[in-house]
């Protein structure tokens, strides 16, 4: 079978003098295309580089493969961004692996994805609101300060861009304690991702995420990762500096050691979830667990496959199953799906 990959590269030179230094942040290195490819090729199968952007559509459009593994994240900020690769695939006919546009562009969405998970039974978000970038200083500390008025929202607060991943936005100093902090920090985010921000409770617990895999009622988690800060914090934030520091930082729990109780809490949380947004194949689900009740956070229907720093990736290492083997389990659920391949279980 002639396999197509899609991705969007990080370019070798990351520093940036039109935004933020994390604009890149979600794209892959190409150690960890050739890793993909690898795999895809010792299956049996032929391995094209597809890319993202146009050279993706020129490449697909003059020779289509018979299937796209898709790991693209598209550029800019708009919140459908993750969803062209898809959208391109679908227009062209071309069976693909992953979670379909809209999914995509609803989970990228953080608000959207809130909103359509949180009336499932016995589910809870964090409370927030989300105020577009054109909101001025003497609006936001209008409405902060009517909030805490009516003490919907408890300090302290995290801030994030809308439509971002992999902790773009969310740096040392992302969790605020008064209204001033809040409003400075809103502007400098506005302005370095040109797109609406939210403002949330930040929910004071362990930080933990689900890898599911496969699809309709055989979707199953993979298991569940906890993440804890190598030294002692008041107030553990799984931010962007963390994460590219990861080794000397934190510890990755696989399998996360926490009650029965909460493992079952935090799995049927999962599974509900993953279904509730449409979910394809795989897709990696982040809460904040308080008190023994696990808080969404985002869903991310296109995780980081990266053989050495992919959540996903370490969280499948712990319990038991490979990168190689992680990527065939992928593979074939989507294949499995598209009927490429007949549905008869296969052992990894």
């Amino acid at each position: 079978m002639r396999i197509g990959i899609a991705y969007s590269l990080k370019p070798d030179d990351q520093g940036r003098l039109d935004g933020p230094d994390d604009l890149d942040e979600e794209f892959d290195t190409s150690e960890t295309i050739d890793a993909i490819a690898e795999v895809i090729r010792g299956d049996g199968h032929d391995v094209l580089l597809l890319g993202d952007g146009r050279p993706f559509l020129a490449k697909v459009s003059a020779d289509p493969p018979d299937f796209v593994f898709n790991m693209a994240e598209g550029e800019g900020a708009s919140r459908n961004r993750e969803s062209r690769v898809p959208a391109v695939c679908e227009l062209l006919s071309i069976p693909y692996s992953g979670s379909d546009p809209l999914t995509l562009a609803a989970t990228l969405d953080k608000p959207v994805a809130k909103r359509l998970v949180q009336d499932l039974p016995d589910f809870h978000v964090p409370k927030g609101l989300t105020l577009g970038p054109e909101t001025s200083r003497t609006g936001l500390d209008r409405l902060l300060t009517q909030v805490f008025d009516f003490d919907w929202f408890q300090y302290p607060l995290i801030l994030k861009p809308a439509f971002e991943g992999s902790s773009k936005g969310i740096r040392a100093g992302g969790l605020v304690e008064t209204v001033d902090e809040a409003v400075n920090l809103f502007d400098r985010l506005a302005r370095d991702y040109h797109q609406p921000i939210l403002i949330e409770e930040f929910i004071d617990g362990d930080e933990v995420t689900v890898g599911v895999l496969g699809n309709g009622p055989a979707a199953e988690v993979l298991g569940i990762m906890r993440i804890l800060p190598r030294e002692p914090t008041e107030r553990f934030v799984y931010s962007l500096d963390v994460k590219r520091d990861w080794q000397r930082l934190v510890r990755y729990e696989a399998p996360a050691r926490l009650p029965e109780s909460v493992i079952d809490r935090i799995k049927t949380a999962a599974l509900g979830a993953f279904e509730a947004l449409g979910c394809l194949d795989l897709a990696r689900i982040d809460f904040r667990v308080r008190d023994g009740v696990p808080y969404f956070i985002e869903a991310n229907p296109l995780p980081g496959l990266s053989p050495v720093t992919g959540d996903l990736v370490i969280l499948a290492k712990g319990h038991g199953t490979s990168h190689n083997d992680l990527i065939r389990r992928i593979l074939h659920e989507s294949l499995t799906r598209v009927a490429l391949l007949p549905a008869e279980p296969v052992a990894f």
